[in-house]
């Protein structure tokens, strides 16, 4: 059921956090089992491909972040025999897997810390003035003073990159999963591996927390080096048939800098995170639209579009409101290139504010009082008590049975029917997936885009009715429309001319 070796040039991919997915033995962690369980509902979505989020061996430290051991399952998941199942199941359904690959550093509990091989990780007399991405410094001292590099938690030591035995590891690992079958990899933190010659002090001391994303070159992100070991990683991936692919989590300060991640002798695609920090208005929209298309034209592929995701809140809250959220998906989904969903995003599900400080295991939390846990809360599925989980490891919202999967599954109206009859038309309209886009004259709060033959595409962002003279068929709307054809506000209408 597979064909097309540039698949992923306008696929539809649905990021799976296991933990949060679907729980198969009813231990409260979502795991493998659960998710080949739910194939179905994914191929009745309609998504192209999943992703799936860290599922290795890990004292899990930092959600599964943290790998002890990348050729294997952690037992809360499963096992690898339940892997090569999920793998088999979603390949007869016509969906493709992704797995997540976590190069920058290991756990501390990996083999090789363990055994003291500092050689393969990055250690030094004395600590420079980095701090970690979690808050506080990124250095430890171990017993005998030296000092190991974390950019992220203490539990997460930065593997060093010069030493050719981590590259060659990595190339086996990525053999591993191409040989149980795997359709690709998400690059975590590919901007991350080199870190710029004697680790130069970043002036941090004085200056403001480290972030994965700014304005600023750092010694210890986007080093031209990192391209070297993804110029190796191609060809490993080209050898496989079946269009074997890798899209990079990097954070970067231009979109010149992003573009030159992307090509034929290194990945093939890289996140957009600009278009998930956008703000809900025309104008910003706009220009992100512009400026991702402007970057993709530098390497002849395409772009790629998220709203939400395991690190960010869900876009029904950061966005202000459902209405807004499903409006924002519908412009998603008709851009061209790629679109990344967020497990439970489809059934409109906000962040989680409330959760108990006892409760939250985000190592950022833990570290700057900042957490990612609110996204992470698992997913329901039925009405009925337990919302289809059993004591689950973030608990619950009880409001939540009013969005779960079985809620929606008959409600002509429910955001997981939108998904699915937008995923549909989508997969179906010749003007979608791929191609350009043009803009067409609207008012300042209002997006109108044409996408090539005869599709129109209106976001009102704006206070009041939109009427615009487009005359046609009305494909799909995120909300109902006025009587007259007005284009209420925080809704999008796709238009067949």
């Amino acid at each position: 059921m597979l064909g097309n070796d540039d698949w992923w040039r306008d696929a539809v991919v649905y990021q799976v956090y296991p933990r949060s997915f679907a729980d198969a033995d009813g231990d409260g962690t979502g795991d493998l089992k659960g998710v080949r369980a739910r194939l179905d509902y994914l191929a009745e979505l309609g998504v192209d491909a999943i992703w799936l989020s860290p599922f290795y061996t890990s004292p899990m430290a930092d959600g599964g972040y943290d790998v002890a051991d990348y050729r294997d399952v952690d037992p809360m998941f499963g096992t690898l025999a339940d892997f090569d199942a999920l793998v088999a199941d979603a390949h007869g359904r016509g969906i493709r897997v992704i797995v997540d690959l976590v190069p920058n550093h290991s756990s501390d509990q990996h083999p090789w810390f363990r055994a003291g091989l500092r050689d393969r990780y990055v250690f030094r007399d004395e600590p420079n003035d980095w701090e970690s991405i979690f808050g506080g410094p990124a250095w430890t001292q171990v017993e005998d003073g030296q000092w190991y590099l974390h950019l992220f938690a203490p539990e997460q030591p930065d593997l060093n990159w010069e030493n050719p035995d981590v590259r060659a590891e990595f190339r086996d690992i990525l053999r591993f999963w191409l040989d149980r079958g795997v359709d690709g990899f998400r690059i975590d933190v590919a901007h991350g591996m080199i870190k710029a010659d004697g680790l130069p002090d970043a002036g941090q001391k004085d200056g403001p927390q480290a972030e994965m994303l700014g304005d600023e070159q750092v010694p210890y992100f986007d080093q031209d080096g990192v391209h070297d070991i993804y110029r190796e990683w191609r060809p490993i991936l080209d050898s496989y048939p079946g269009g074997r692919m890798a899209v990079a989590e990097a954070w970067v300060s231009s979109p010149e800098r992003l573009a030159r991640y992307v090509g034929p002798d290194e990945l093939h695609q890289a996140f957009n995170f600009e278009f998930m920090m956008a703000d809900f208005h025309a104008k910003s929209f706009r220009t992100v639209i512009e400026k991702s298309l402007r970057e993709a034209e530098l390497v002849g592929a395409p772009t790629t579009w998220v709203l939400s995701n395991h690190d960010k809140p869900r876009h029904v809250t950061r966005h202000g409101g459902l209405a807004r959220a499903r409006a924002a998906t519908l412009l998603m989904l008709a851009l061209p290139g790629s679109a990344y969903l967020y497990n439970g995003e489809e059934l409109g599900l906000p962040e989680v504010l409330d959760l108990p400080d006892e409760l939250r295991q985000d190592p950022a939390f833990l570290r700057r009082g900042e957490s990612r846990d609110g996204c992470r809360v698992p997913i329901p599925w039925t009405s009925s008590d337990g919302l289809g989980w059993r004591d689950p490891w973030l608990p619950i919202p009880a409001e939540w049975a009013a969005l779960s999967a079985e809620a929606q599954r008959d409600d002509p109206g429910s955001t997981l029917n939108l998904y699915r009859a937008a995923l549909g038309i989508r997969k179906r309209h010749p003007a979608l997936g791929g191609g350009t886009l043009t803009w067409l004259d609207s008012p300042k709060d209002v997006l109108a885009i044409e996408r090539d033959p005869g599709l129109v595409v209106v976001l009102n962002t704006g206070e009041q009715p939109a009427r615009l003279d487009l005359p046609g068929e009305v494909l799909i709307a995120s909300g109902p429309l006025a009587a007259d054809g007005a284009i209420p506000p925080d809704t999008t209408v796709w238009i067949q001319r």
